[in-house]
């Protein structure tokens, strides 16, 4: 799939970006460039090819260094909410915005 400057301006209209010259030309380069990776990725066969169920399955029977999960940062809600126009129950209350 190569993409032209009309549909990079037809993007840039939708997400009502306004592009230079120079910008559509590397905006172009760059989709195409993505493009292109994607069509040399989807010429690879993968039949018969399991997929993994974790990248880490690769590495076998090595064992990963992981950190404990414990908290490291005290809790300090209360005073995150001082300057709060409005708290309940440790919660900040906001106008309603969907009826």
């Amino acid at each position: 799939m190569e993409l032209t400057f009309k549909d990079i301006e037809r993007v840039a209209h939708l997400a009502r970006l306004e592009l230079r010259l120079d910008e559509s030309e590397r905006t172009l380069s760059q989709l195409n460039g993505f493009f292109a990776l994607v069509g040399q990725m989807q010429a690879v066969d993968t039949d018969g090819v399991q997929p993994l169920a974790h990248p880490a399955d690769i590495l076998g029977e090595v064992a990963l260094r992981l950190r404990e999960d414990i908290a490291s940062e005290p809790n300090q809600r209360e005073a995150s909410q001082v300057s709060a126009p409005a708290v309940e129950r440790g919660l900040f209350l906001v106008p309603k915005v969907i009826e």
